[in-house]
């Protein structure tokens, strides 16, 4: 049952819409039949898939069952170890994206635990306790302090009432309550005191409400209804290889096929080039691929834990290097999630408040301790008296902000963050309260309360009683006769207020929440009322702001050189997130960018993808708004990483090319729908990440390159001397092995390389982009065929001089095998040269090299594996013959790319 508007009606008009009596509730007859009609109070899960098919469903990919067959045939030629690792690729493949999914699953399960168990019903004039399940449109729930709601409900009875509400709506303050209608039924959530929503839960008063809706169509059954619609999509990276892998072995079976049919019409054996062949098919395939792949993802995994980004989502790593857009919280992640007192105005003077954060060692600069009547002074001491909340530094801290404890710890506060924000200030300027009261005791409080819009207390001093008060200063201002001045106390014209409402109105143009703090002298036959508020004098105002991160103002930065879009999504006021945004970097000059949540509503889908890419801020957002925001962004082809914590965020988070969730402040919830997890909630984490994925991708087009390349060779070898009917250069078994000592530990080494220099200052790679794009086929191609060229030279040439078949082929196979190996360093870097990048600046890669290299001298030297192998020992031309060949253009390419960048100034040499 749900309807446009519940908060727009008065709530009695609610009650009868319902059918419903507001101080008997429902009965029994009328519950069963809304509870047939309805149905239970419960969120629908669409069924998963068993596990067992989840994991059989990671063997369907075309690449994955070629590499099956690869494992057969291996295991028909003898190669054991070769179906073994091939096999073991698979499996450890196929359990990595059976986590994933699984993973993914769940992310319904955390939803459904934030719903209550138990409901407090009135029913038939009487109170009773219910499954939450059977809760129906027109039931009066009844809640108090610690409750969880358990549907959507208006409220029609609200005392002190506060609403944790962050998970649902992003607000990070709980929500005073009331029952008054509201006037616009465009209203945000977050703006609905007098709606209350299901798995929100009530932190201050008590409270009654009549159900509005249940189950599915409450706003946290939308939510769900959102993460479910969300289909999962591949990542640039899974498309691209699943498309290589297809031309991989089309191109590689017509090569091989063309390859054996040559040799039979030139007289060779059938069986001898069949299972010739079969062998430079298994070699020609990269099986290898995969696995490395997923070490590369591996090691930037390790890399981003390093760095306080905990992946959930392997592909997710490639896909940030991608990015084009982040789109971000504000509150915790791009500010400090702390309320800081920025400016303070008394007398005529505003002061800026130095240092940042709860840390109140920092030098205040203005305010004199000493001075009594310093009207500076006196704010502050109203802001520390005037107050509920504590300064702590154990580290035990309801919000969660810190853990450690001992006199190292981190100030924190306990408390109302609007308060300790205030209290900090205080302490900033040396006065701290549990100093004041030992001189003075409170005697009496009147609590704020959303009415009132201000707080009093009155404390018993030396001098008499005095009543302190803190409040909204549109509310203070009319209850102050007088103002504190550096001259003395003087009465507040009609003049003074306009100008300190002025000063008001500054500071809350630059976002600042502001207080206005007043005092008042009582006698001591006075009675604590609302009446020791009367005749006030005005002491001073108070601008605080949740102020921004600087390494997030760092990383805004790194993200405009690198050519990616950062976004602020926020369900802070349009003023709030403006401000922040522009001391962010996130914008830059005078008007647009900037587009609020009920501005968002009136816009269509087609409106939004046209203005997306001019619009940096969303203020006042719901779920659903950022739902459509990602959706926009990806309609115009980019590649959006979005930030969430709350419940709110799953759908969106879910929706992204890549989910970032927060480890701190995160919901379970969003965590499950998430690929990659902030483990400091900080925005510049992001940033690194995007710097890491980059390198990744790197590193993906080096193997690439490097396998392709020693394939290309490989085939290339076989190919022209069938073409031109010279003796094969390589037996099947000699082909198995290149392939085992190539492809293995050196294109492994080549996943954990670092990340080139500069790689933030280029733009992102198209998502469409090809994994051949920017010159990497043309460089695959012209490699692979040095090293086809290379082997048969060195073949031809041993036939010429006289070297039987036996040392010939010895020869071909150790060129082959070192044109590789030489060329793995080449492949470092697509810009610069061996002499540049460095040999010893990746000893993995150097130990590969040499571990390759032992591996192949043993084939050579051992007697037993000479017979296997079918090889004889070379002696010192050869070798020096070998090297030439498979080196020279390493060392060639390497002094060109020396020259050509020394020319252009780009060169840069690395140490090791």
């Amino acid at each position: 049952m749900r309807q446009q508007a519940w908060h727009v009606l008065p709530w009695l008009d609610v009650a009868k819409a319902l059918e419903v009596h507001p101080t008997k509730g429902l009965n029994v007859k009328e519950v069963r039949r809304r509870l047939q009609e309805f149905g239970n109070n419960v969120l629908a899960v669409k069924k998963g898939t068993h596990p067992v098919f989840l994991f059989l469903g990671q063997f369907k990919d075309f690449m994955v069952l070629v590499l099956l067959a690869a494992t057969v045939v291996s295991g028909l030629l003898g190669e054991i170890a070769d179906a073994i690792t091939i096999l073991a690729i698979l499996i450890i493949n196929a359990v990595l994206g059976f986590v994933q999914e699984f993973r993914a699953e769940r992310s319904m399960e955390s939803l459904r635990s934030l719903t209550a168990p138990e409901a407090r019903v009135l029913r038939e004039g009487m109170e009773q306790r219910i499954p939450a399940s059977d809760v129906v449109p027109g039931d009066i729930v009844l809640l108090d302090t610690g409750d969880r709601i358990p549907a959507d409900v208006r409220w029609i009875q609200a005392v002190n009432m506060q609403v944790e509400e962050s998970a649902l709506t992003g607000e990070s303050h709980p929500v005073t309550k009331s029952i008054s209608p509201l006037q616009d039924k465009f209203t945000p959530m977050a703006d609905r005191q007098n709606m209350g929503y299901m798995g929100t839960a009530i932190v201050n008063g008590r409270g009654a409400g009549v159900v509005v809706a249940t189950g599915m169509d409450t706003e946290m059954g939308v939510i769900a209804g959102m993460i479910q619609s969300v289909e999962d999509e591949e990542t640039p990276l899974q498309k691209r290889l699943a498309e290589l892998g297809k031309w991989l072995v089309l191109i590689s079976f017509l090569v091989c096929a063309a390859v054996v049919v040559t040799g039979i019409l030139r007289g060779e054996d059938f069986y001898k080039m069949f299972f010739t062949g079969v062998s430079l098919a298994v070699a020609a395939i990269p099986e290898g691929l995969p696995a490395i792949v997923t070490v590369a993802l591996a090691v930037g995994v390790q890399r981003m834990v390093k760095r306080q980004a905990i992946i959930r989502k392997l592909p997710a790593v490639e896909t940030l290097g991608c990015a084009t857009v982040i789109c971000s919280d504000k509150t915790g992640t791009l500010t400090q999630n702390e309320m800081t007192v920025r400016q303070i105005y008394s007398d005529g003077r505003r002061i800026s408040v130095s240092g940042e954060g709860y840390d109140p060692k920092g030098e205040f600069q203005g305010a004199d301790p000493e001075k009594e009547r310093d009207p500076l002074n006196a704010a502050l001491k109203i802001a520390a008296l005037c107050n509920n909340s504590t300064l702590t530094k154990k580290g035990v801290q309801v919000a969660g902000l810190f853990r450690s404890k001992g006199k190292d710890a981190p100030w924190g506060i306990e408390g109302d963050p609007t308060e300790g924000a205030i209290l900090v200030a205080a302490a900033k300027a040396g006065i701290w309260r549990e100093v004041l009261e030992r001189k003075q005791k409170r005697i009496g409080e009147l609590p704020f309360d959303s009415d009132r819009k201000r707080m009093s207390v009155v404390y018993e001093t030396k001098q008499g009683r005095k009543a302190y008060v803190k409040g909204a200063p549109d509310m203070v201002m009319r209850l102050c006769q007088q103002e504190m001045t550096r001259q003395g106390v003087v009465e507040l014209s009609n003049e003074r207020k306009k100008s300190i409402m002025r000063a008001n109105d500054e500071m809350a143009r630059h976002a600042l929440r502001v207080l206005a703090v007043a005092e008042k002298p009582l006698a001591d036959s006075e009675p604590l009322d609302e009446n020791v508020e009367q005749g006030l004098t005005f002491v001073g105002l108070l601008g605080m702001i949740d102020p921004p991160r600087a390494s997030a103002v760092k990383a805004i930065r790194v993200c405009r050189q690198a050519g990616i879009k950062p976004v602020m999504i926020t369900g802070d006021h349009r003023l709030t997130a403006e401000a922040v945004a522009h001391e962010l970097g996130i914008l830059r000059g005078a008007g647009g960018g900037v587009i609020s949540g009920i501005e968002l509503e009136r816009t269509s889908d087609q409106e939004l993808s046209e203005r997306i890419m001019d619009i940096s801020v969303f203020a006042r957002v719901t779920p659903k708004d950022k739902l459509r925001i990602v959706r926009a962004y990806k309609k115009r082809g980019q590649v959006v990483a979005m930030t969430g914590d709350g419940v709110n965020d799953a759908p969106a988070v879910k929706e992204a090319d890549i989910g970032v969730s927060m480890g701190k402040t995160g919901t379970d919830v969003t965590k499950e729908a998430s690929s990659m997890v902030l483990g400091d909630d900080n925005f510049a984490t992001i940033v690194a990440a995007v710097e890491e994925g980059r390198g990744i991708y790197d590193n993906i087009r080096k193997f690439i390159r490097y396998l392709l390349s020693c394939n290309l060779g490989e085939v290339l070898t076989m190919f022209l001397a069938t073409l031109v009917g010279l003796p094969l250069p390589l037996l099947p078994i000699q082909i198995l092995w290149v392939n085992l000592v190539t492809d293995g530990l050196p294109a492994m080494a080549l996943g954990v390389d670092g990340a080139e220099p500069g790689i933030m200052n280029r733009p992102p790679r198209k998502p469409g982009e090809s994994i051949f794009a920017r010159g990497l086929a043309s460089k695959i191609a012209v490699r692979g065929t040095f090293i086809g060229l290379g082997t048969l030279l060195v073949f031809v040439a041993a036939l010429f001089m006289g070297v039987n078949m036996l040392g010939a082929r010895t020869m071909a196979f150790s060129t082959l095998v070192f044109s590789q190996l030489f060329h793995v360093f080449d492949c470092r870097s697509e810009e610069r040269g061996i002499f540049e990048v460095g040999i010893f600046t990746n000893l993995y890669l150097v130990g590969a090299v040499l571990v390759s290299t032992i591996m192949q001298l043993c084939v050579i030297y051992v007697t037993p594996l000479q017979a296997i192998f079918k090889t004889a020992p070379l002696v010192g031309w050869q070798w020096v013959l070998i090297l030439c060949v498979a080196g020279g253009p390493s060392v060639l390419i390497g002094f060109a790319r020396l020259l050509k960048n020394s020319w252009q100034g780009k060169t840069v040499i690395a140490k090791g």
